[in-house]
């Protein structure tokens, strides 16, 4: 499955949230006890009058990084969504509206000006930023949203307000909620997600979702390849992603990062010589081996806090509505750790699970930064990224693959040790005579140089910068890759003119420079 952003080449982390949903989903915008309150019922629909003033058009220049020439961005892409006004003189709207924007306009329900704004908030993973105007008059005329408190019930009528591709003005769908649920966004983040049947089209990501007179979340994707099926971040998310920002830093949620499986098969609890009406969520592999990790493999989780956990790992949180289990740990996390009940060895014990907003991954996301890089010679190096991944077509993926490469092996993986990255030849080779009969070496991960195993591209910059040898070999990880070995003076030598042929500005990235420049230059 894949999750694709209508914005050319967004981010990453979509595909891989996308492979955990199971279905196919795109953004909706122009070119990427302890549960919550639930309404007795809040299908009386909205007024236009009182919405209108408060939703916005969001226009963004957009400069993408591009994975495969780090030293440089992507051409600009003019893309448009919606917003709408909160409290605080704000304006909140989807995180991939504006992520990699150099440039962000708002424009008013029928009006002509636009006017300037700055990106104050990000939150990739849960796709929601804010916005703040240089001119905050704006605001005089135009009133914060009210937002609904308790969540929608299911069949609750519905409005959803934006500006869709298509045409100029305010667009305004009708529909119901559906469906409501604990799942991913992007990936590693999950939260509460709304599906609703009005009609939700590109442009619309970001604009408010409607319910009486007051916003019941905001839209944000739709199904791809169907017909009237759209997705609202409903306004718990918003909320916390508010109050976690009120301090000037996003930290992002608590989450666990344990594998977990259904325990419904009869002879799982035989084997673990549980009762048949025995009811939990397995632990399947737990994130780590440690010896004093709380969680070990065969456990079967119970309860999250107070509430119960059924064997297909969901929760009640009221008459009609059940959830993953996951999702009380937002609500009751304390202090990084998460209350657990679990059974193991035929006992039930309490542990306390340590929870993070971060997952380490080898291969991570850019979340909205450009990838560092260093041009050596005719070599372009740089960090694995999901972006660089996710540029990487499927025939290549394949041959990859069949070498053993570890950006199909690894991806998924933890780093092996604090700090370790993958680092690639990022690029074809520049044109100069160094190169010369050496196969294009584009998606090589480096092993080693001059023997020296090689921890991250901060490590591969400081070897190559204390290098005493009259040759430098570059060894590659993976069946079918060449070695390459070059005259170490020569390739430093013509480093400056072959970034100057190309029309390179840097040859790396300020982090790279910074340690490539603590010594002298090279003799």
């Amino acid at each position: 499955m894949h999750l694709s952003s209508l914005l050319p080449r967004g981010p990453a982390t979509w595909l891989l949230a996308a492979i955990l949903t199971g279905m196919t989903v795109r953004a909706a915008d122009a070119p990427s006890g302890p549960g919550p309150a639930t309404s007795p019922s809040a299908s009386a629909e909205a007024k236009p009058g009182s919405v209108e003033n408060s939703v916005v058009k969001i226009f963004s220049t957009m400069r993408y990084p591009d994975p495969f020439r780090p030293w440089t961005k992507q051409p600009p892409t003019e893309v448009t969504g919606s917003g709408v006004v909160i409290e605080g003189n704000r304006i909140l709207t989807n995180a991939h509206v504006v992520l990699y924007a150099s440039q962000v306009q708002v424009q008013a329900n029928q009006s002509g000006d636009k006017v300037s704004a700055t990106v104050v908030a990000m939150a990739p993973g849960i796709d929601l930023a804010v916005l703040k105007l240089e001119d905050e008059s704006f605001f005089e005329s135009h009133p914060a949203l009210p937002r609904a408190t308790v969540l929608p019930e299911i069949k609750d009528s519905v409005l959803a307000y934006g500006f869709p591709t298509g045409g100029n003005s305010l667009s305004i769908t009708k529909g119901i909620v559906s469906r409501i649920e604990f799942m991913p966004y992007n990936f590693p983040t999950f939260g509460l997600r709304i599906q609703i049947d009005a009609a939700i089209n590109p442009g619309n990501s970001g604009g408010p979702a409607v319910a009486g007179d007051k916003m019941i979340g905001l839209a944000f994707s739709v199904l791809g390849n169907a017909q009237n099926i759209g997705y609202i971040i409903p306004n718990e998310e918003v909320e916390l992603f508010l109050k976690d920002i009120a301090d000037g830093t996003y930290d992002g949620k608590p989450m666990m990062y344990d594998e977990t499986q259904k325990f419904q098969n009869p002879s799982l609890h035989s084997y673990l010589k549980l009762g048949k009406t025995a009811e939990g969520i397995l632990v399947r592999q737990p994130f780590e081996q440690s010896a004093d990790y709380p969680l070990k493999k065969w456990d079967v989780i119970t309860q999250i806090g107070d509430a119960p956990v059924d064997d297909e790992g969901m929760i009640k949180l009221g008459p009609n509505l059940r959830v993953r289990f996951e999702y009380l740990i937002q609500k009751i996390a304390r202090n990084g750790t998460v209350p657990l009940t679990v059974w193991r060895d035929g006992r039930k014990i309490a542990v306390e699970l340590p929870v993070s907003s971060t997952r380490p991954m080898l291969v991570h996301d850019l979340k909205g930064s450009y990838p560092s890089y260093f041009v050596y010679g005719p070599l372009v190096f740089s960090e694995v990224t999901s972006q660089f991944l996710g540029g990487i077509n499927r025939d290549s993926i394949d041959g990859l693959a069949f070498g053993g490469s570890p950006l199909v092996a690894r991806k998924g993986e933890k780093p092996a040790f604090p700090g370790e990255q993958l680092v690639v030849i990022s690029s074809p080779f520049f044109p100069h005579k160094l190169a010369k009969a050496y196969w294009p070496p584009t998606g090589w991960v480096v092993a080693t140089v001059n023997g020296t195993p090689i921890k991250n591209l901060a490590h591969l910059v400081a070897v190559l910068r204390d290098l005493p040898d009259e040759f430098v070999v570059f060894e590659f990880v993976g069946r079918g890759a060449e070695t390459f070995v070059f005259p170490r003076k020569e390739m430093v030598a013509a480093t400056e003119e072959i970034l100057n042929d190309n029309g390179v500005r840097a040859q790396g990235s300020p982090d790279t420079l910074a340690i490539w420049n603590t010594q002298p230059a090279k003799k």
